[in-house]
């Protein structure tokens, strides 16, 4: 059988030939080029090597990750580090080795943000070559396919269904082609394309197929940062990165009238010991600077990458671990989501009074016309053999608007028909008997298509109007064995679960009481949902299962859950899912899915294994949970560093402590504890409003350990007296502070496992292990002078954990997250 198509056709070839203008501005509304040479068997291989050796290769990277040297200098080259950078030079010179440690704490951090980072790159880039969408290129009359960037100009790229336009282009072929360029235009209704038409990188196929050629590559290409952008790690744009951002740029103007003032106190008040003010005085600053927090949070971000790598799941938008982490409603595809692609034929139903093998010819040849078939058609392929007896005179490709498919076939006796296979709730009038017959199959959960004899042209707007039944194709889908444990996953976890399906209602809502939605039997066809948001909404929260959809409506529906507040993700694999995985908070795609469909999503499921999606939950609350929690350790420390210098200033006192003093608190306190609870497991679901979480414990767990410290210190100074004053000071005021700290370790780590309380016991244990050893005693010139003052520290350390506890509860009732 031959199909016939502006392929082959008997139109002449001859075009004009014209220069391609490679700089000429690209109106992607309405792009005029001059026509090129359709060249049907595609370039040569000789003409391929000369247009590389020219550099005419479409050369824009598509990356996953930022390159070694973004992540290196994002690493070392931050203000923080250059704050810390120059301290720890000064330090050098003024004070001994032991105030020198916090640099070397700053260059470990860095060092295991790079090779952390440098590890997530290197699994996504592996992930995203596997991913990689390549188009279909003839070249030497022979079709095969291309890594993008091995395209070249003048190439000529075949397309089908779901296929992504990746350079910009002239239509050399086309048959019922129509390409949605809604992502570009904002137009959404598909555009016919004919030959001679523009192309559009970034645009996408959703019905027939063709061939263009290619007329701008790389970065002239209108969109060609699309695909780049897309694919990018990147560590901004998200409400963890942002409210950390925001915090960090509140501590750095808290810093310099603080750091200033403590500048000129000490240097007032130690002005005969030039070195001992400074060292002191940096002793005070560097404290302030949560440095480890920035590092924590890439280092959770890279690992949660490299964790969800190994379940071969491609974050192309790193942020997309933390939005999934706060999703409360999903909408899922039911297609290639809840079912696996492949289906079965397991009945063909003659109606009236057609005659099953001239039925079962028609078939053949309808499933031999469409040279891309869907899943439906392949099912239908595999049953029915094409007969060659017939010729396709013309043909109407599958249409997720539409609903059906169609072509005009001349038959073998020389008689000729037009056939529409598609939707018998579409193609049927509303009241026709087949119905009843039909519901009863779909609420079995199966698929069925009606084939009808078209009485028009297959070309006419109302083609389906009049078509005469002939027969139901019944199909099986196969369900995914692991889709019930994950909608389980996501009823425990609080995240409400939507079907959305272009499939007929009533099967939709069998397979998804077959999988365990909750609600699956209260189905709504969505050709009967209200068009204004606000109505469509209050439909969408009273219903789980929606059949019929249109494309433009499952992209209406999640703007619709937006509105009231929800943060969606939506799950899908074909052509039809493009538009709302564009408008979700999260898009989430199969690996087998169209290339469009992965092009716009931020998570790709290349293993097609819905099962991954809880993984991935799991890793964004674990990333965004433990921040949290860190952040308040942080915090608490840049607090009471602030409060401490203040109070200093006031009172016009040497400020208590040297650099390794706040080393080792700071090490034992947060550094290495914080570095096990940003990494622990978290199912805790992601809240809103990252900062005034963190602040509203942070602020009050910082003002009383610097209330505290300070009594304790001031206490101290009455006490003792006479040479080695200071230091006994400076260790009884380190014991208070310590022991605050503790405490508020303590909170965070709740609530308590095993391993929770040996790291809090491990950091007391090490701290007493500094005041017991002599020579670590020296080392951080750490010595507990008599008893009374010591048991004050303790005393004093004692009320301040209570006032901690009731602080931090009174905040929870009063400004509950």
């Amino acid at each position: 059988m031959t199909q016939r198509s502006e392929i082959g056709s008997n139109e002449p070839q001859h075009y004009a030939t014209a220069a391609i203008d490679a700089g000429a501005e690209l109106d992607p509304v309405h792009p005029v080029t001059p026509p090129v040479l359709h060249r049907p068997g595609g370039l040569t291989a000789a003409e391929v090597a000369e247009r590389i050796a020219r550099g005419e290769v479409n050369d824009v990277p598509v990356r996953s990750s930022r390159s070694a040297v973004d992540i290196i200098r994002g690493n070392v080259f931050n203000r923080f580090n250059a704050i810390i950078g120059v301290l720890w030079v000064i330090m050098f010179f003024v004070a001994p080795f032991q105030d020198t440690l916090f640099g070397f704490v700053i260059l470990a951090n860095t060092g295991i943000g790079i090779i952390q980072e440098l590890r997530a790159k290197k699994t996504l880039d592996g992930l995203a070559v596997i991913g990689e969408a390549k188009p279909v290129v003839r070249r030497d009359g022979v079709a095969g396919e291309v890594s993008t960037s091995e395209i070249v100009l003048g190439d000529l790229i075949e397309l089908g269904p779901g296929d992504k336009v990746v350079v910009d282009g002239e239509v050399a072929e086309a048959d019922s082609l129509e390409v949605d360029e809604s992502l570009l235009t904002g137009e959404a209704d598909p555009v016919l394309k004919r030959r001679g038409d523009r192309m559009m990188s970034g645009s996408f196929v959703v019905a027939g197929s063709g061939a263009f050629t290619a007329t701008k590559v790389g970065r002239e290409a209108y969109a060609a940062q699309l695909a780049e952008e897309a694919s990018r790690f990147t560590l901004v744009h998200s409400e963890l990165r942002s409210g950390i951002s925001t915090i960090l740029k509140y501590v750095t103007w808290m810093m310099i009238p603080t750091a200033t003032g403590l500048i000129i106190s000490q240097l007032l008040v130690k002005g005969d010991n030039l070195k001992d003010s400074i060292a002191r005085t940096v002793g005070g600053i560097v404290p302030m600077i949560p440095e480890g927090l920035v590092l924590l949070t890439s280092v959770a971000f890279a690992i949660g990458v490299i964790r969800l790598g190994r379940k071969q799941c491609l974050v192309q938008e790193l942020p997309a671990i933390e939005g999934l982490a706060r999703v409360d409603v999903v909408c899922l595809d039911k297609t290639g989501t809840l079912t696996e692609g492949g289906m079965d034929v397991t009945e063909l139903r003659t109606l009236d009074g057609h005659d099953e093998a001239y039925v079962r010819k028609v078939l053949g040849a309808l499933g031999e016309s469409d040279p891309r078939p869907n899943a439906s058609l392949q099912a239908i392929i595999d049953a029915y053999p094409d007969s060659e007896e017939w010729r396709c005179v013309e043909s109407l490709p599958f249409s997720s608007a539409r609903k059906y498919s169609g072509a005009a076939f001349s038959e073998g006796d020389g008689q000729s028909s037009t056939w529409l296979l598609g939707a018998p709730d579409v193609l049927l009038p509303e009241k026709d008997p087949a119905l009843a017959d039909i519901d009863r199959l779909n609420e079995q959960g199966l698929r069925v298509l009606l084939l009808a004899r078209a009485a028009g042209e297959l070309d006419a707007h109302d083609v389906a109007t009049g078509a005469r039944p002939a027969a139901l194709v019944v199909l099986e889908q196969r369900l995914r064995p692991d889709a019930a444990d994950t909608l389980r996953y996501f009823a425990d976890q609080d995240v409400t679960a939507k079907v959305i399906s272009g499939d007929n209602a009533v099967s939709v809502s069998a397979v998804a009481e077959k999988v365990g939605v909750p609600g699956a039997g209260n189905t709504v066809d969505a050709r009967r949902l209200p068009a204004e948001r606000d109505a469509m909404a209050a439909e969408l929260d009273k219903n789980a299962v929606f059949g019929r959809v249109t494309p433009q409506q499952k992209r209406d529906m999640v703007g619709a859950l937006q509105s009231r507040g929800h943060t969606v993700a939506m799950t899908g694999d074909g052509v039809n899912d493009v538009l709302a995985l564009k408008d979700a908070d999260i898009g989430v795609s199969m690996g087998s899915g169209s290339e469009a469909t992965k092009a716009v999503a931020q998570i790709v499921l290349l293993n097609n294994s819905f099962a991954t999606l809880p993984s991935v939950v799991a890793e964004g609350r674990r990333v965004i949970g433990n921040i949290t929690r860190v952040a308040t350790l942080f915090l608490t420390k840049t607090v009471y560093s602030v409060l401490l210098a203040i109070l200093v200033v006031v009172a016009q006192v040497e400020y208590p402590f040297l650099p390794r003093h706040l080393t080792l608190l700071s090490t034992l306190t947060i550094g290495v504890p914080a570095f096990f609870l940003a990494l622990a497991p978290n199912k805790e679901r992601a809240k809103p409003h990252f900062v005034r979480r963190v602040m509203r414990y942070s602020i009050p767990g910082g003002i009383v350990a610097a209330a505290a410290t300070f009594a304790t210190y001031l206490l101290a100074r009455s006490h003792y007296s006479g040479p080695g004053a200071l230091e006994a000071e400076t260790s009884a005021a380190t014991l208070t502070l310590f022991l605050v700290a503790m405490w508020v370790l303590a909170i965070v780590a709740r609530p308590y496992t095993w391993w929770r309380v040996g790291l809090v016991a491990a950091m007391g244990l090490c701290f007493l292990v500094v005041l017991a050893v002599p020579s670590l005693q020296d080392f951080f010139a750490l010595k507990l002078v008599g008893t009374t003052m010591p048991w004050a520290a303790v005393a004093i350390a004692a009320v301040a954990s209570v006032l901690l506890e009731f602080a931090w509860r009174w905040v929870d009732r009063r400004f509950p997250a």
